[in-house]
């Protein structure tokens, strides 16, 4: 049995990586339980040191890892060398700022003095997904790491390079054999390895589904996780918007990574006043971009990761259209090889659609027209999915009471909804708990222990 590495630009298969058996994941196990305390001993400058050099092996190695990204997930040339230099900044952020974050917090009570240490919990284990296959598990392992608990990695089946690639890059800095170890192992071995008691916490990012049965095996085990699932963001442009800058960022926004990103806008929520207007121009920008072979840098649209994505994708759409949605653009998958699929959007979207319940993980933006700032709050809400989301006006201040009114983990106000490692990342609903990066990502992963002395 192995993981198949599948170029979906081509549907060429390009290598296979054997599935590991259950004694090479107990070698695994015991090796990163062994290196734990001596990580979790270790100064936290000494710590912060390694996570810099880090940063500086990716940047060294930048086009070799964008290299894998793009030919196992189809993510744009560019797009991929700018992932890899993302994770060597979340590196450096942390090893900057780690020391700061995990300091002894003095607090005032009966004893002489009375302090909260933040102490690392262990190991970690990650299951991550392959949209951001460098990204998204640098978000989570820099400040695991700094904070002195030992990582695993349980990546997607079709980016088994990339996860060892990553495993690599913390070998190459120098970090003690076993702080940070890949996992080659099938998601059917994934409950096994929670509830082993080498392992003290779990981290998710993935599929709504996949979140229900890691918090369940963790809840069942008494482990702490946190948990990034699915998003259906809404984008919400009222009538005194600059409807330029809107369309441009929405376009963005809903296509950038072939519109495989939990954060990208979906839900394109426009008062019926402008609505038109800003539909012609979203049009526009969706049919400019050019479909091709994404290590090509001329390249504005790459496939989706999979076929069996792209047919799922589809299969929504059409069942939308069926029910009254309005095809305005694309709708179709792309003709020739590999898992293209056209630039769409879909106009007119109301209940009881696909498109306007579903999470649709692919370069298709829905539409829904709303009445005022009211309707468009109350539409925003009408979701399961509480990740992002974004409004547009030229009056800050109302964009801001809105925003506090929008149940989501982030809004941005005339903005692209991004993560930043300087600010927390996260859901609200079915889009998860917990929090990543900032201050608040390197504590969901320590022991905030008081420490009492009189």
């Amino acid at each position: 049995m192995s993981f198949q590495v599948i170029n979906p630009a081509t549907g060429e298969t390009v290598k296979e990586i054997p599935v590991w058996d259950d004694a090479t994941v107990e070698a695994a196990l015991s090796q990163v339980a062994e290196a734990t305390p001596g990580w979790t001993n270790t100064p936290i400058a000494e710590r912060c040191d390694l996570m810099r050099k880090a940063a500086q092996v990716l940047r060294d190695n930048k086009d070799r890892y964008a290299q894998i990204i793009t030919t196992e997930m189809g993510k744009l040339i560019n797009d991929a060398r700018a992932e890899v230099e993302k994770c060597a900044l979340v590196c450096d952020y942390y090893a900057d700022n780690g020391a700061e974050f995990l300091k002894d917090e003095s607090l005032a009570s009966d004893a002489s003095h009375s302090f909260v240490a933040y102490l690392p919990m262990g190991t970690v284990l990650a299951v991550m997904p392959w949209n951001f296959p460098f990204w998204q598990v640098f978000r989570f392992a820099a400040p695991a790491l700094v904070a002195g608990n030992t990582g695993l990695l349980k990546h997607a089946s079709n980016v088994p390079e990339s996860a060892l690639a990553i495993e690599e890059v913390f070998r190459l800095a120098g970090f003690p054999t076993g702080v940070f170890r890949t996992l080659m192992i099938r998601a059917s071995q994934v409950q096994k390895v929670i509830e082993d008691p080498r392992v003290h916490a779990v981290t998710l990012t993935g599929s709504e589904p996949a979140g229900r049965q890691v918090a369940a095996t963790a809840g069942a085990n008494i482990k702490k996780s946190v948990l990034e699932l699915g998003g259906s963001d809404a984008f919400i442009v009222l009538e005194d918007a600059d409807l330029d800058e809107a369309a441009k960022v929405a376009v963005a926004s809903r296509y950038l990574n072939t519109g495989q990103s939990c954060i990208a806008a979906k839900r394109f929520i426009v008062v019926d006043a402008i609505a038109e207007d800003f539909v012609a121009r979203f049009k526009a920008g969706a049919e400019a971009l050019q479909p091709g072979d994404p290590m090509n840098e001329a390249t504005t649209l790459a496939p989706m990761a999979r076929n069996d994505l792209r047919d799922e994708l589809h299969q929504q759409v059409t069942d939308s259209i069926a029910a009254g949605a309005e095809a305005i653009t694309g709708c179709q998958p792309g003709e020739g090889g590999g898992a293209y699929y056209l630039p769409s959007i879909l106009d007119r979207v109301e209940p009881g659609m696909r498109a306007y319940g579903e999470e649709l993980f692919g370069p298709v933006a829905i539409v829904i027209r709303a009445r005022d700032e009211h309707d468009a709050i109350r539409i925003a809400n009408d979701s399961p999915y509480g990740l992002g989301g974004s409004i547009w006006t030229r009056d800050t201040q109302r964009g801001e009471r809105l925003a506090r009114q929008m149940q989501s983990g982030a809004t941005f106000i005339n903005g692209l909804v991004k993560s930043d490692p300087r600010l927390p990342f996260g859901g609200v609903k079915n889009s998860g708990y917990g929090r990543e990066l900032s201050r608040l990502g390197i504590h969901e992963f320590v022991n905030a222990k008081t420490i009492w002395i009189k």
